[in-house]
C-alpha cells in the first residue's frame, strides 16, 4: 500500500475541504442517526459532518494507518476504523455513507457504489464526489510523461491507480435503485501561489502512485524535473504573482 502523508496532504486543506463542505451543503437530511465517512484521511472531512449534525453517530473509515492516525488526534468525537472501502461493511444499516474525494482510487465503480448504497438505510443517502474525468492539465502531463519509454513498464499500475466516471454513468449505475438522484460538476479555481504549488499538491495525492513506481530519488528526481517543467508552462502566472489552478469535480446524492 502507498503511504499517505497527512501534513501533505493538508497544506492545502482549505482548498480541499471546500467540495467537502459543498457536498455536506447540499444533502437533504436532517437528522442521520448514523454517518459513516469513508476516505476520512486526517478528518477535516469528518469535522464538517460532526458540525451540521452534531447529535449524529460518526465512523470514520480510511485504508490508511498515517491518516487515521492524524485523524484520532484531533477532538473529533468519532470511531475511527482502520479499514479497505471493499472490506468493511458497518454492523447495520447507515442513515448517511459520505465520501470526499476517495472513491477515485477503487476500481469498478458500478459494483462499488451499488455495494455501498446497498448499506444506506430506507430514507437515507449515499453522498460522495470524485474528481472529473475531464481531468486538469497537470494529470494528463503526468500520464503523457509516464508513458514514455524510460518510465512506460515501471509505471503502469501508477496509470490504473486511479478511476473515475462520468456524471451519465454514475446516473445509469442508480437510477433504478433510488428514490432520488442528485448530480453535478463545479470547476473551482484555485489561486495557488506558484506553478511549484500545484507540484505539490499532486504530490499529495495524484502523484504518489507514480513516484512510488520508481525505485530511486535520480529516478523520482528525473520524473518531476519534466513535470516541474511542462507544469510551469501550462498554468502561466496571472498579473498578481499567482496562478489559477482549474479542478473541476463530480458530485452524486442519491437518496434511498
Amino acid at each position: 500500500m502507498i503511504e499517505w502523508n497527512p501534513s501533505q496532504y493538508m497544506r492545502f486543506g482549505s482548498e480541499r475541504t471546500r467540495a467537502a463542505m459543498d457536498l455536506c451543503r447540499r444533502i437533504e437530511l436532517t437528522h442521520p442517526k448514523s454517518i459513516a465517512d469513508l476516505g476520512c484521511g486526517p478528518g477535516n472531512s469528518t469535522r464538517i459532518l460532526a458540525t451540521r449534525w452534531p447529535d449524529s453517530q460518526l465512523f470514520g473509515i480510511d485504508n490508511s494507518i498515517q491518516m487515521i492516525d492524524s485523524a484520532r488526534k484531533t477532538s473529533q468525537k468519532c470511531e475511527w476504523i482502520l479499514s479497505d472501502f471493499l472490506d468493511w461493511e458497518p454492523a447495520s444499516e447507515v442513515d448517511l455513507i459520505y465520501s470526499n474525494a476517495a472513491l477515485q482510487w477503487f476500481p469498478n465503480h458500478d459494483v462499488l457504489v451499488n455495494r455501498l448504497f446497498g448499506f444506506v438505510a430506507t430514507g437515507g443517502a449515499l453522498a460522495f464526489q470524485v474528481p472529473s474525468n475531464t481531468f486538469p492539465a497537470v494529470r494528463k502531463a503526468i500520464y503523457d510523461i509516464s508513458t514514455k519509454s524510460i518510465w512506460s513498464d515501471r509505471l503502469l499500475s501508477a496509470r490504473n491507480a486511479f478511476s473515475t466516471q462520468s456524471p451519465e454513468f454514475y446516473y445509469d449505475t442508480l437510477c433504478n435503485k433510488v428514490t432520488r438522484l442528485d448530480i453535478w460538476e463545479t470547476e473551482y479555481y484555485h489561486v495557488l501561489e506558484s506553478a511549484e504549488s500545484i507540484l505539490e499538491w499532486m504530490l499529495g495525492t495524484g502523484l504518489r502512485p507514480f513516484l512510488a513506481g520508481l525505485a530511486t530519488d535520480t529516478d523520482r528526481e528525473g520524473f518531476l524535473s519534466e513535470l516541474r517543467e511542462q507544469t510551469a508552462k501550462m498554468y502561466p502566472t496571472r498579473p498578481d504573482g499567482k496562478v489559477l489552478f482549474p479542478f473541476r469535480r463530480i458530485f452524486v446524492i442519491a437518496y434511498r
